[in-house]
């Protein structure tokens, strides 16, 4: 049975990413922030040593953060916060894991990046700094692991109907985002897992390296 890590997979995009694997017989693991506090070294060090031994087969890095200010208003703390999460503890987890899967000569890794590594808005300097940054590391990885069977690729999501999503926006701001979408609406979750999934599974055998945009054409009008 391969064994799969989630980070951030206890709700939205992580959440259905954590309920495909299962739904196809995976062992996954979705660590809490008590488990692994991926703004804490200390913390992600302990949690790779206490796995380094059987690792993972595959690992998808999910977890994000995305604070939205004009530059001007930024404050070094919420810089921090974005850098650490979004590309330094991912970088950090790979560091610890890709060596059991290059031992296993076989491994699946995807970095969930977003459409604002494809196009952009304003307020989300660090944001989108830090998912480009992620696919310079699918890139780089895809190259270095590529002889020992690790396929790295890159998921980009569009507007997604998460509980955050809804949360945070009325049902009219909704509406309104989903007519600029070519498919006059949001994805769902489970759309989105879908990719992850194909990339992770045994039907991949050769596609590496990519940004796979899942955006209902947003980035195309």
């Amino acid at each position: 049975m391969k064994k799969v890590l989630v980070t951030g997979g206890s709700r939205g995009i992580g959440k259905a990413i954590t309920e495909k694997f299962l739904e196809h017989g995976y062992e996954v693991t979705a660590p809490t922030r008590l488990e692994l506090d991926l703004l804490d070294s200390e913390s992600i060090e302990k949690y790779v040593q206490a796995h380094k031994e059987d690792g993972f087969d595959i690992i998808v890095n999910n977890a994000g953060i995305n604070d939205i200010h004009e530059i001007e208003n930024i404050t070094d703390e919420e810089i921090e916060r974005m850098i650490a999460t979004n590309l330094v503890a991912p970088i950090k987890l790979l560091r610890g894991f890709t060596g059991s899967m290059k031992q296993k000569k076989y491994g699946r890794i995807v970095n969930i990046g977003s459409i604002w590594a494809v196009v952009s808005k304003g307020g989300r300097c660090v944001y989108s700094a830090t998912k480009n940054g992620i696919h310079g590391v699918t890139n780089t990885l895809a190259v270095e692991l590529a002889a020992d069977n690790i396929l790295v690729n890159t998921v980009c999501p569009g507007f997604t109907m998460t509980e955050l999503t809804v949360k945070n926006n009325t049902p009219e701001e909704i509406a309104q985002i989903s007519a600029n979408i070519p498919m006059q609406r949001m994805a769902k979750p489970e759309e989105i897992a879908e990719v992850v999934y194909f990339l992770c599974s045994e039907q991949n055998t050769y596609l590496t390296g990519q940004k796979i945009t899942v955006d209902g054409g947003y980035t195309e009008r």
